[in-house]
């Protein structure tokens, strides 16, 4: 049954890229989907990017583990910092400006409204170099899934996890992503609540499995202190919501979904689609998580870690539910695996192979030269999630933390006020990842505030609080741009205001 459900789940993706095969001939059509996605698409696209085996396997397992029930913050959190937010403050504007700019991706955002094409190479560069650890880790998570429903080695899951994605994202391009994503979304938000209630009620249900919950005691938790509100760890809760949730506000893969969107109008419904989605999909997975205590024991825990905590609770569900979970993981991980590599090889043709090749590289052979990337992409990410002993929250922690450390101030900033500087852009790049890669060299330990140093995840929410402070205070002792080049970008918001009024 389970490997029915699974074959009719890849044939249906599959087909879906060959039906927009024709309508992705050109570089716009691939990369943007025309700028003519409807609001729906594109907000599945955002919360299916967002969501994936990442956070079913190993946030929800690990700060479930740590937080207890106290974990469902992190879900709401990721609804209203994560999702809402930022379709309201940055939705329109992007869109928008974007648009003016002529820029499909993050780099070409950088150097058009910067004026500063050594800024988009350089952006570009950390664009490629910290989606691949991501993508790990979404490989990471999904297989120890199969694993446990198939008996299938791990190499043979990550491979053919590879292979299935690079088949539709390279012949259909982003609508053939953007509809899968919404098959995607509609099985995920089905799935999770399918999957809390059998298994709260293999405990009892609901109300048995809080009592059972709160009963649960550790060294530094006292009995009641997982089914707390704030749970047995508040500041580094805290830490994980908001690397977590403020950290989509900077990521190319996520701020990529607002360039593409039909129009304005759009914006309103993709917001409410998008933060339904985002509290059903992260406020359930979450919330089942924290529920790991009273699954696994400490003894068990010691053997499979906090990735192996989610594939554990689910060995309690009946076949016909083992494979919707595998369909709902399979699901939110080539969602989110597609959006990645679509963002990854377009960066690298458009920021830095095309404008090497000085005009050699017309648009068939740009097409050409995405669709190899995306082999190529997909084949270093599954090296690197081979090494399977490597830490899901590890490895997004890292890629998010120099990511959204390194773009979101200046992303955000530059849409909004003219007076962020060039140097002011490159210190937030500079704080972004070489933070984040001393962390990975030094590994202190330690706290601050309560948090723990050793966290990449922490490190990570801290690098992006520095980023949003160390812009604005760079930006007003630095040389600015010239008036005439900020009112000639900026004159695309005055434009639009004519055009709805």
């Amino acid at each position: 049954m389970v490997i029915a459900i699974l074959i009719l789940y890849v044939l249906s993706i599959i087909g879906i890229g060959i039906y927009y095969r024709k309508k992705s001939s050109t570089v716009n059509d691939f990369v943007l989907g025309g700028r003519s996605v409807g609001p729906w698409l594109t907000a599945f696209a955002y919360g299916t990017s967002y969501f994936s085996a990442v956070i079913f396997v190993g946030y929800a397992g690990k700060f479930g583990w740590n937080f207890g029930a106290a974990s469902t913050w992190i879900g709401i959190g990721n609804a209203v910092i994560g999702s809402l937010l930022p379709w309201l403050i940055l939705g329109r504007r992007t869109r928008i400006m974007s648009n003016h700019l002529e820029s499909a991706t993050m780099p070409q955002f950088f150097e058009k409204r910067f004026f500063s094409k050594p800024m988009k190479i350089i952006s570009a560069v950390i664009v490629f170099a910290f989606l691949i650890p991501y993508t790990a880790s979404v490989y990471n998570g999904l297989s120890r899934l199969f694993g446990m429903a198939f008996d299938v080695d791990y190499s043979v899951c990550v491979i053919g996890m590879a292979v299935i994605t690079a088949v539709y994202v390279i012949i259909g391009g982003y609508k053939a992503t953007a509809m899968n994503d919404f098959v995607q979304g509609i099985i995920m938000l089905i799935g999770i609540v399918a999957v809390i209630v059998a298994t709260l009620n293999s405990k009892g249900g609901l109300t048995e499995a809080m009592n059972q919950l709160s009963q649960v005691t550790t060294e530094n938790a006292p009995a009641g202190s997982f089914t707390s509100i704030l749970g047995p760890d508040p500041m580094n809760l805290v830490g994980v919501i908001l690397l977590t949730s403020l950290g989509t506000w900077g990521l190319p893969q996520m701020i990529h979904k607002f360039y593409t969107i039909k129009d304005e109008k759009s914006i309103t419904t993709g917001t409410i689609v998008s933060t339904v989605f985002a509290v059903v999909v992260a406020g359930g997975c979450y919330f089942l998580g924290g529920f790991g205590r009273i699954f696994v024991s400490n003894e068990e825990f010691a053997q499979i870690g906090s990735d192996g905590i989610i594939p554990k609770m689910l060995e309690c569900l009946p076949e016909i539910l083992l494979g919707v979970v595998v369909v709902l993981v399979l699901s939110a991980s080539m969602s989110t695996l597609s959006s990645l590599v679509i963002t990854s090889s377009s960066t690298l043709t458009l920021d830095l192979i095309k404008p090497v090749m000085k005009g050699k590289l017309d648009e068939k052979k740009q097409l050409i030269v995405m669709r190899s990337l995306i082999a190529i992409f997909l084949a270093l990410s599954v090296i690197i999630a081979l090494n399977k002993n490597a830490l899901i929250s590890d490895l997004m922690g890292y890629s998010w933390g120099a990511l959204a450390g390194a773009f979101l101030a200046p992303f955000m900033y530059g849409l909004f006020w003219k007076g962020v500087t060039k140097a002011a852009v490159y210190t937030s790049f500079g704080v972004g990842v070489g933070t984040t890669i001393l962390h990975m060299i030094i590994k202190p330990t330690g706290d601050i505030f309560g948090l723990s140093l050793a966290s990449p995840v922490n490190i990570g929410m801290l690098t992006m609080l520095a980023g949003l402070i160390i812009v604005p205070i760079v930006s007003l002792v630095t040389p600015k741009l010239r008036k005439e080049q900020l009112d000639e970008v900026f004159s695309c918001y005055d434009k639009s205001k004519k055009l709805a009024d």
